[in-house]
């Protein structure tokens, strides 16, 4: 929306908006501080500290969250929609029923092995739970008054020749990274539904940047006994992943989404500059600030965006998460995937090829599971694993189910084949960088 001639004057005013709200905003997600020996963003702090002080309130809260998300599909009518949209509203009732079994203690022996219940509802269920809404009210800060369009404009000729997406994806790309998919995942599908996105340009933020946090990273170094390499673990897989990134945008089936905007939205691209890049950056940012809803208006969207997105995943990462581990666990399914990357893993002459494959295989469930297979290997074996682990980026425990959760157009078929692709690109790229840095 462009400022009319009266009006520039007036936006100048409210350009504080931009670095107050748009500072606190980035203050949340992306500014690492120490607090009690513990080094994570805030927003992951607050999380941490309400896990701390009402923990005990927390499953009631999560299964009330389940409840209402396997409820909505049929409430609304969307549960009838696809034969996929069947599918996962099945799931989140299958996932209801075992939040009722994990926070009243009733059921199989074998769901309450560390490993299995517990881990998905208190690793993954209550966190997420937390972190969504909680950061959709910094989510409104971030995305809306400029920060987006300043910076979109600034890495343009950086972002658009190597990863075909507008510059202000950058923003959703450092989210993840520092933060967690679930809120890259909101800040793309909110940008998307605006039209700041097509279609295709979202399909590639959500299955190439949407990583896991850095939090979750440290919780897979230090299952593989990697945090002696902290450093060299964190930047490899940092860059190894947005260079596969780079590789499937590419290649079918990525190259193939439509590149057309939300049949809802106004198209708003961004601007191609050429020149004078730091005014323009201001004018859009500018523009940007003069047409932002209230910060009420703007905190209430997206926290109801949040809700609704927490709703849709926790259900699902109990069915489909808890389907992956048992899997994994108690049959040979993903032997048999495994046999899709042992030739990739036998060719590049990594030990235990078989053992790296079953792991790379099992990635697809939930992306932790790989660390947990690797964890008696030699070093190379740990740190190929540790970073496809990373990534692969697309699991079923939670991505997928945060993807569907979203209007991002992209079918369950099409994230499995991305899948494959990243699994077999990392696995080709980053095996020379293990064996330079742990020689035989």
């Amino acid at each position: 929306m462009a400022i009319t001639s009266e009006a520039p004057r007036t936006a100048s005013r409210h350009m504080w908006k931009l670095f107050v709200y748009s500072g606190i905003g980035a203050f949340m997600f992306f500014v690492p501080l120490t607090i009690a020996g513990r080094n994570t963003i805030m927003l992951d702090h607050i999380v941490t500290f309400l896990q701390a002080s009402i923990g005990p309130v927390l499953p009631y809260y999560a299964l009330a969250v389940i409840v209402a998300g396997a409820v909505y599909p049929f409430v609304t009518g969307t549960w009838k929609k696809s034969v996929v949209e069947i599918v996962f509203s099945l799931l989140k009732v299958m996932g209801m029923i075992v939040g009722f079994m994990m926070v009243f203690r009733v059921g199989p022996a074998w769901l309450f092995e560390p490993g299995m219940g517990p881990f998905l509802f208190e690793k993954l269920v209550i966190p997420v739970g937390l972190l969504v809404p909680i950061g959709a009210v910094f989510l409104a800060l971030l995305v809306s008054y400029g920060l987006l369009e300043f910076i979109g404009v600034m890495v343009q000729r950086v972002m658009r020749p190597i990863w075909r997406t507008p510059g202000r994806s950058a923003i959703d790309a450092v989210a993840s990274f520092v933060g967690s998919y679930s809120l890259g995942l909101l800040i793309t599908n909110r940008v998307y539904k605006e039209g700041k996105y097509t279609a295709r340009e979202s399909a590639i933020i959500a299955t190439g940047f949407s990583t896991v946090s850095a939090t979750f990273m440290v919780i897979v170094a230090k299952t593989l006994d990697l945090m002696g390499q902290w450093t060299a673990y964190f930047w490899i897989t940092f860059l190894v992943t947005f260079l596969v990134t780079a590789i499937t945008v590419r290649i079918w089936p990525l190259n193939s989404i439509p590149d057309v905007y939300h049949p809802e939205a106004t198209p708003q691209p961004e601007e191609d500059v050429t020149g004078r890049r730091l005014s323009v950056a201001w004018r859009e940012a500018r523009e940007t600030v003069a047409s932002a809803p209230s910060l009420a208006v703007n905190v209430w969207t997206n926290v109801r965006d949040g809700v609704l997105m927490a709703m849709a995943i926790l259900p699902s990462i109990l069915s489909i998460g808890l389907l992956g581990l048992v899997l994994a666990t108690y049959t040979p399914v993903f032997d048999w995937l495994g046999y899709l990357f042992y030739p990739f893993t036998w060719a590049l002459q990594l030990p235990e090829p078989m053992l790296v494959a079953k792991a790379s295989a099992v990635g697809v469930a939930e992306m932790f599971l790989p660390a947990l297979l690797a964890v008696d290997s030699v070093p190379v074996v740990k740190f190929v694993v540790g970073v496809v682990s990373v990534s692969g980026i697309i699991f079923f425990s939670a991505l997928v189910p945060c993807i569907m959760a979203t209007d991002i157009p992209i079918p369950l078929w099409k994230m499995v084949v991305i899948w494959f692709q990243r699994v077999v690109l990392t696995l080709i790229l980053v095996t020379p960088i293990a064996f330079l840095l742990f020689p035989a």
